[in-house]
């Protein structure tokens, strides 16, 4: 989509020429100057000298230029040769970048919601590498468009299009202002052109009345700050016409209603001024109160801060009044472009390793939100498979940024931000949405906690399969906290956080002695607490348990000597390898139906008449009544690697109740558990029921979380296997 032709042509030298090209010095500047490249005509030097422009607004640095000149000016890039990339390192990369958005407006053409195409993907993950890239592509994206009057109607609406999807929205979450609503405009213009010129008349229609009002207002408002002692710049806001537009929509209502029609903006040179101004600007004129938004105290996404407020000016009209810093309006106007040159040199405020590790987060922080689309899309979702990295970035609801390990949840953030807000915890809201506490945070969330009045964690924030928690820190906060509780609160609550898994693991009652010997503790006391205070999860125990059975089965249950002596065969595997059974080959090996022993316990065989070996759990009743009688049959089972999975039964007792089903079968699905057979049988007279699912699972570990996940749900009393 380029300009039309010219007869005019303009020489490189021209484009060195330019006040943008004047950043660029040294041995780069000579490599341009010297390359020998061919004129453009005047359609196409018209575009470049638009990009340029754009660029020196922004404080463009020699190497985002030269890029662009490179990008842009046709044979420069050869002309410079093969070892562009080895003198000139950051200039290739920027290249590179701005290549590999390329395919972008082919794809878009395809996918005019401007989502879900390879093609977004690289522009995104291109621009993630080097930010500077981002104003280089709006820069020429705005060109094309200031030109694009003169193109046939389909490359201007496909254009306007692509501009609205892609381009308008980076420069929003980036916060370039300057760019962002000149985007908008021209391409609401292109692609609404009626209801553009409409709105354009009757913005025309007031204009004049409307400046001699604001000049007024002006007049008043410096007169105002000035006899309170505040030195402040006052100036009028224009207001684009696209925002007008979207903001009619939203408020559905006509122009005449619109506030902020009539706008001035008050710059301070600190923080306290800005409320101070906002003090006299209330008592001046009679505020709206329902148009009053702190954006210092809750800046936007983009790190946009300032005070909006909307009052009732001279002569009865609304008038909305913006008070910001001198800093914040730079950061206003230009976005990420007021901050990245701070990277090379001391940045403001000094040179300090704390300057410079804000400077770093806050750069951080703004690669995140190019992955969070927010309202303007869903390009985020794209990321998740390239993008992996072993931080996370959340904001807190006053956009402060917060980095914790990946994986973290809403519980890692409550105990990051004090440890008596972890410690009060009762809920959390991701962007607006309450989430479990177990909850996988990710890059760009607005986190909020919940909390209650009473310091009251949960002892299952420290059983690391439940996933609260996936910091060690916030672990640490958690055990200490039930530390300071006295030795007999822990052991009951240890005791009973055992006795639960080892009922779903039916082993209620089982003798505790492998797992004392195993954690080396003396007493079962001891290991009561060390429970319940995280120390050693409860699966730990179970698993401890099993394997001792499984070991004392292989003892036990060896077959007789004579036995041994006259079978000679090599231990041979069997069902696919998941078994390995000694002294029997060539023969079908099949789980017990009566305990359907899982992988990770102890397993014993018992050779069939005609069924082969049966495989059972050593305390299967069935299995020690069989070797009780015939002995002889007892074979050696052990497992040899995992298969596809098992079948188990599993029971729940619950009170009936609507949704129940729908919830039992989202959780065994979010566990990556199948459902083999589902019964339910309700009591009668009564509001329960009892519901006998046969699930397959990989073993018992997954067993044992998707019990404890079917066990929290609302109503249900009971989660064991059969």
């Amino acid at each position: 989509m380029n300009a039309p032709p010219s007869t005019t042509t303009h020489s490189f030298a021209d484009a060195l020429a330019h006040p943008a090209a004047q950043v660029v010095a040294g041995p780069l500047r000579e490599a341009l100057a010297g390359a020998d490249v061919a004129p453009i005509d005047g359609g196409a030097w018209r575009l470049v000298e638009s990009m340029l422009g754009s660029l020196a607004t922004l404080g463009a640095d020699a190497d985002m230029v030269a890029a662009a000149l490179l990008h842009d000016w046709p044979g420069l890039a050869d002309a410079l040769g093969d070892d562009l990339a080895t003198r000139f390192p950051a200039v290739a990369a920027l290249l590179d970048s701005q290549h590999a958005a390329g395919p972008v407006s082919a794809l878009h053409a395809r996918h005019p919601d401007g989502r879900g195409s390879e093609g977004l993907r690289r522009l995104l993950l291109a621009m993630v590498r080097d930010l500077r890239v981002v104003p280089i592509l709006l820069a020429r994206q705005l060109a094309h468009l200031r030109h694009a009057a003169a193109l046939p109607e389909d490359e201007r609406r496909a254009l306007a299009a692509l501009t609205r999807d892609v381009h308008a929205p980076l420069a929003n979450r980036l916060g370039i202002w300057q760019l962002k609503w000149e985007l908008e405009d021209l391409a609401f213009r292109f692609l609404e052109p009626a209801t553009y010129q409409q709105i354009a008349r009757l913005l025309d229609e007031k204009r004049v009345a409307r400046e001699r009002y604001i000049e007024n207002v002006k007049d008043v408002l410096r007169g105002a700050l000035a006899a309170q002692g505040i030195e402040a710049e006052v100036a009028g806001r224009p207001k684009h016409i696209y925002s007008i537009w979207k903001k009619m929509q939203r408020k559905s209502v006509p122009i005449s209603e619109l506030y902020d029609l009539r706008a001035v903006r008050v710059l301070v040179d600190n923080l306290a001024a800005c409320y101070a101004a906002l003090g006299v600007v209330h008592s001046t004129w009679v505020p709206i109160p329902s148009e009053f938004d702190d954006y210092i105290a809750r800046p936007k996404r983009n790190d946009y801060r300032s005070l909006h407020t909307a009052v009732v000016g001279p002569e009865g009209k609304t008038l909305e009044v913006q008070i910001r810093t001198h800093e914040m309006h730079r950061q206003a106007e230009l976005g990420v472009a007021a901050h990245w040159k701070y990277k090379e040199g001391s940045g403001p405020g000094g040179s300090s390793a704390q300057a410079a590790a804000a400077f770093e987060r806050k750069i951080a922080w703004m690669r995140r939100l190019l992955e969070n689309a927010g309202e303007e899309g869903t390009l985020a979702s794209e990321l998740d498979s390239e993008l992996v990295e072993d931080r996370i970035y959340v904001l807190t609801p006053k956009g402060e940024v917060v980095d914790l390990p990946a994986g973290a949840t809403p519980l890692d953030f409550a105990y990051h931000v004090h440890t008596e807000v972890g410690h009060r915890c009762r809920g959390a809201k991701v962007d607006g949405r309450i989430v479990p506490l177990d909850h996988k945070l990710r890059s760009g969330d607005h986190v909020e906690i919940l909390t209650g009045k009473v310091s009251e964690p949960r002892r299952d924030w420290l059983v690391a399969s439940n996933g609260f928690l996936a910091s060690a820190r916030s672990r640490e906060k958690v055990r200490t906290w039930f530390n300071r509780l006295d030795r007999a609160r822990n052991e009951q609550a240890g005791r009973e956080m055992l006795e639960k898994e080892l009922r779903r693991l039916s082993l209620l009652g089982a003798d505790l002695a492998p797992a004392r010997e195993r954690f080396h503790v003396a007493s079962d006391g001891d290991l009561y607490v060390l429970v319940a205070l995280g120390d050693i999860g409860p699966h730990q125990v179970g698993r401890a348990l099993l394997e001792h059975e499984r070991a004392q089965g292989e003892a036990t249950s060896a077959p007789p000597s004579t036995h041994a002596t006259t079978v000679t065969r090599k231990a041979a595997s069997a069902r696919a390898g998941e078994f390995t059974v000694e002294g029997v080959g060539n023969l079908l090996v099949q789980i017990a139906r009566c305990c359907q022993p899982l992988p990770g316990e102890a397993i014993v065989g018992y050779l069939t008449r005609m069924r082969g070996v049966s495989v059972h759990r050593p305390d299967c009743a069935s299995f020690q009544r069989l070797a009780a009688a015939q002995p002889q049959r007892v074979l050696p089972v052990e497992w040899q690697r995992a298969g596809t999975g098992y079948d188990v039964d599993v029971e729940l007792v619950a009170l009936d109740r609507k949704w129940l089903l729908k919830e039992i079968t989202n959780v065994v699905a979010q566990q990556g558990v199948a459902i083999g057979s589902m019964n339910t049988e309700h009591a009668r007279g009564g509001s329960r029921v009892t519901l006998r699912l046969r699930l397959r699972v990989a073993d018992y570990g997954q067993l044992s979380s998707v019990l404890g996940r079917l066990a929290a749900l609302p109503g249900v009393e009971q989660a064991r296997r059969v």
